[in-house]
């Protein structure tokens, strides 16, 4: 049996590898590394793929939650609703940009709370960020309701849940298309990842798009010419050649991993101890991470079990933003965000990646079970 991983980049490139090298020797002959062809085919493929008009390539995930702020002229210190229990960069990219983050709390699946956004929105709020978490939106369905009748933007990070699909007032879109704004990451390990970092912001709205590219390049609407304060922030062809193959077999991909999480579920269903992902059912859901809930207090323990038995896994995520360092000017407390904080002190992810076959499922599974057969 092959060592496991939480992510197994080689064995995927392995098994598309003449397709990579073509691609990558084809960029490397035409020694265009910036802003060659293919970055222009990627951006013209993905928004085929989203059903979206304008994509715009950049140099990762954090930069595309910037490019999308920066796009929306907000007044200053405005204040954007944006999930506690996530990671940091939508809140990194609201304050670097002096703005404020205000925090809302998780609901049971993971994603931002609708009753906690009604709870949270004001009249000084001018934007929301609704983070697709671990490859199931969030309703974004209720989050344009109520965005609209603030008339406030809505921005997507859909880093995590590529290719997932969310019903929206009757009709099914995919995640990062349904906002005024959606941004991604690219990074390796992502369900569409390439080879290094990337990024990529969509969106249906033609000035928008206009901004976003411009202020990607610097500001600069022609070589030399800029009209607004911009960043340096592009996808390199390489990497562009590489997500075009993997665009490709973005939903194969998907498709496995879906499969991979039935088989995890099937196995914990009606565990004394631990809650599978629940299905919230607007949204398919393709599996980022598989991430369970270890209820009773053991989840430390489990970890602990895994680790010492060589089963990668991963806690996403330890602190909640609200009591990170970072944030403390804010004055949040313990108890501030109760459905978060008790996330934070029960979940954990397994394996998950298209290259896992049974015989490696079997001992992951089996190494939780021999941590709860423990404690009888």
């Amino acid at each position: 049996m092959q060592p496991l991983k939480m992510v197994d980049l080689h064995s995927q490139y392995i098994k598309i590898k003449p397709e990579i090298d073509n691609a990558i020797q084809s960029v490397l002959d035409s020694t265009q590394f910036i802003l060659g062809h293919e970055v222009n085919l990627f951006a013209q493929e993905l928004q085929n793929y989203l059903q979206v008009p304008h994509v715009i390539p950049c140099a990762n995930g954090t930069d595309a939650l910037q490019l999308a702020l920066m796009a929306l002229e907000l007044p200053p210190k405005s204040e954007i609703l944006v999930p506690t229990f996530n990671y940091i960069a939508a809140a990194e990219a609201i304050s670097l940009l002096g703005h404020i983050p205000v925090f809302v709390d998780a609901s049971a699946d993971y994603n931002m709370s609708i009753a906690d956004i009604n709870n949270k929105i004001t009249k000084n709020t001018k934007a929301i960020i609704a983070v697709h978490l671990f490859g199931q939106c969030a309703d974004m369905d209720k989050i344009m309701k109520i965005a609209s009748s603030y008339n406030i933007p809505v921005i997507e990070d859909n880093a995590q849940s590529m290719g997932s699909i969310c019903r929206v007032n009757g009709a099914d879109k995919y995640a990062g298309t349904i906002g005024n704004i959606g941004t991604t990451s690219f990074f390796p390990a992502k369900n569409l990842g390439c080879f290094g970092d990337g990024g990529a912001v969509f969106t249906h709205d033609a000035e928008l798009a206009f901004r976003i590219k411009t202020i990607a390049n610097h500001g600069q609407s022609r070589r030399y010419y800029h009209d607004m304060v911009g960043i340096n922030s592009r996808l390199d062809t390489l990497q562009a050649a590489v997500l075009r193959v993997k665009l490709k077999h973005l939903d194969s991909y998907n498709t496995l991993r879906i499969a991979l999480a039935y088989k995890y579920n099937a196995h914990f269903k009606n565990h004394k101890y631990i809650q599978t992902p629940l299905y919230n059912g607007y949204s398919t859901y393709v599996f980022h991470q598989y991430v369970m809930r270890v209820k009773g207090g053991y989840r430390d323990g489990l970890k602990q079990h895994l680790d010492t038995h060589s089963i990668p896994n991963m806690i996403y995520y330890p602190v909640p933003l609200h009591l990170q360092g970072v944030f403390k000017m804010y004055g949040y407390t313990v108890g501030d965000y109760p459905i978060a904080e008790a996330l934070c002190s029960e979940v954990i992810a397994l394996p998950m990646q298209t290259e896992l076959d049974d015989e490696q499922i079997h001992s992951i599974v089996n190494a939780v079970d021999e941590y709860f057969n423990s404690l009888q």
